[in-house]
């Protein structure tokens, strides 16, 4: 079965002080944001995997920049943050698992390869960073199995924070699309997966990428730092 992945790219970003989507930034060695991730997804799984990406404002200008992918179009992304979009494309995805990733990551390519065996094994999984815990980045904690306890921006005493890269099995993409329907609009889609963890048992691997860089990019700094890996 063709793997299905998703970018979600709906978002203004206006933090960033952008006229055009985040995702469209350019980087230094010329690839924009959202290239830079499909180059990523075809190394890692082939020209044959399947990529939907969600769009809102400005939807045209990636629909023209990446003309062979799929869209799915939130028309309410002025007003509904990543778990409405995610909702969106899980909705829209066929049978078994998706990854998916938000749209402004950028990443070491590596951390897709070290995502294989558990995509392979259909296990969910969250890619974190042990190595540092923000105070304004999603955290997490772990259960006494090692799978993931709690995911959130408020989480206390967090070991990591995630990045932004996830997998969802084929077995528990119903739980987390019947939570999604559920958060609020301005809910991020990481509140969804605590329901689902907590109301439906599903297990997420925190998948550790700590040796390899990603980089969430909202503002000028965090562009920057990207800059200096690729």
């Amino acid at each position: 079965m063709t793997l299905q992945t998703v970018i979600l790219a709906a978002g203004m970003g206006s933090r960033l002080g952008r006229s055009l989507p985040k995702s469209l930034t350019r980087l230094n060695d010329g690839r924009s944001i959202m290239g830079q991730q499909h180059d990523n997804l075809h190394a890692a799984f082939g020209r044959e995997v399947r990529i939907t990406t969600v769009v809102g404002y400005r939807a045209e200008t990636i629909v023209e920049a990446f003309p062979h992918a799929d869209y799915v179009y939130n028309d309410r992304y002025d007003q509904t943050n990543t778990s409405k979009s995610l909702l969106r494309a899980l909705s829209a995805s066929g049978r078994g698992g998706v990854l998916w990733m938000n749209g402004d990551v950028v990443f070491d390519p590596r951390i897709l390869g070290r995502a294989v065996p558990l995509i392979e094994a259909d296990r969910s999984f969250v890619a974190v960073n042990t190595s540092k815990v923000s105070d304004e980045e999603v955290k997490y904690t772990v259960a006494p199995d090692g799978a993931i306890k709690e995911l959130s921006k408020t989480v206390v005493g967090g070991i990591g924070e995630a990045i932004g890269i996830n997998y969802i099995s084929s077995g528990e993409k119903r739980a987390l699309i019947r939570q999604l329907h559920r958060v609020d609009d301005q809910d991020y889609f990481e509140r969804g997966l605590e329901l689902a963890i907590s109301e439906d048992g599903i297990k997420l691997t925190p998948l550790d990428i700590s040796d390899l860089y990603a980089v969430e990019v909202d503002f000028a700094e965090d562009l920057e730092r990207a800059n200096l890996f690729v």
